[in-house]
């Protein structure tokens, strides 16, 4: 059996943790930005892991 390719565009957004988490970025900060709150840009730079029901479906695109 050949070995299991990983989605190019999974591996591109997401990242283990050293805890065996996922991490992502959050979404809505690529245009059309002028109309959000300096405060709203902040927040949404920062990364979050991802949601407990979504672990399975993102680990089995990275072949974890």
């Amino acid at each position: 059996m050949p070995k299991m390719k990983t989605k190019s565009g999974a591996k591109k957004r997401f990242k283990l943790t050293s805890s065996g988490k996922i991490k992502r970025k959050k979404a809505f900060k690529n245009h059309i930005l002028t109309k959000k709150e300096t405060k709203q840009k902040r927040r949404l730079s920062k990364f979050t892991t991802v949601h407990k029901s979504d672990e399975k479906s993102v680990k089995n695109q990275l072949c974890i």
